[in-house]
């Protein structure tokens, strides 16, 4: 279930990288999530599944660049 969440996340982010923040349809206007709370919430999955594989204990952090 987390990694289909950290997918559905992942999904989202290259969306609105690729240009996809907001579109319309049917008339109505529709907004995306923004790109820093996607961002917070891939980390946070990532180091749910992270700690998961590990039988609970912590996890080596990796760090990735934003721009």
């Amino acid at each position: 279930m987390l990694q289909k969440q950290l997918d559905s996340v992942n999904k989202a982010i290259a969306d609105i990288e690729d240009g996809a923040q907001s579109y319309t349809l049917n008339g109505r206007t529709l907004t995306r999530a923004s790109l820093g709370r996607l961002y917070d919430q891939r980390d946070k999955l990532e180091m749910r599944i992270a700690i998961a594989k590990n039988g609970g204990r912590g996890f080596k952090a990796k760090y990735r660049g934003r721009s």
